[in-house]
């Protein structure tokens, strides 16, 4: 691949999930920002812990030690769902609810049970996302991107990541039954990023 050019526009994706980093590279390149990945730049992040106690302050954590590695402004996101049945759960704790980091089908499991009791019309909810760029100066800039929706009462579609099988924006069908171009158009991540690149221009 040669040499590879570093310019102003340049963003490393501090993240180690493939799905969301696609997500982000697919949304992102349209707007004339490109990423690089740590892979492609011969790093291996750290992985950092998520010890904030809210969507904003683990993307700051992610984007801050990105940066800080790779000498790139970089560019992070945490994400997850808020149920409103369950006070705000999962919340932060979205990727390990089950108590197991990343187990998709345990988690949506875990959910299906916190929410046996509640009907449909109490099932509202919505995945928020943060994103945040670190720069090396210190400076930062962040936005965010909200979903809503309803949780089914069972899992559908077998597209998409985490709780998108269970996640419906519209009646019709769940998150994971989208084209990757139409849950893109709606998604949290879409539209945290979108509001991103504005500040960005």
């Amino acid at each position: 691949m040669g040499t590879m050019k570093m310019s102003k526009t340049t963003y490393l994706a501090a993240t180690l999930n493939k799905k969301k980093r696609d997500e982000l590279l697919r949304i992102l390149a349209p707007l004339g920002i490109h990423i690089v990945t740590a892979d492609e730049i011969g790093l291996t992040l750290d992985d950092v812990e998520e010890t904030g106690t809210t969507f904003l302050a683990n993307a700051r954590l992610k984007a801050h030690a990105g940066c800080a590695q790779s000498g790139l402004p970089c560019i992070a996101d945490d994400s997850g769902l808020v149920v409103d049945a369950l006070d705000g759960a999962p919340g932060v704790y979205s990727a390990r609810y089950a108590g197991e980091h990343g187990n998709d089908a345990k988690n949506n499991e875990q959910l299906l049970r916190a929410l046996a009791e509640i009907p449909m019309e109490r099932r509202t909810a919505r995945f928020v996302s943060v994103v945040c760029v670190a720069y090396p100066d210190g400076s930062e800039k962040s936005a965010e991107g909200a979903c809503e929706g309803v949780i089914g009462l069972e899992a559908m579609g077998d597209g998409g990541f985490g709780y998108d099988p269970l996640f419906y924006p519209s009646a019709a069908r769940s998150m994971a039954q989208l084209t990757a171009a139409e849950k893109d158009t709606i998604s949290h991540r879409g539209s945290a990023l979108r509001a991103l690149a504005e500040q960005l221009k």
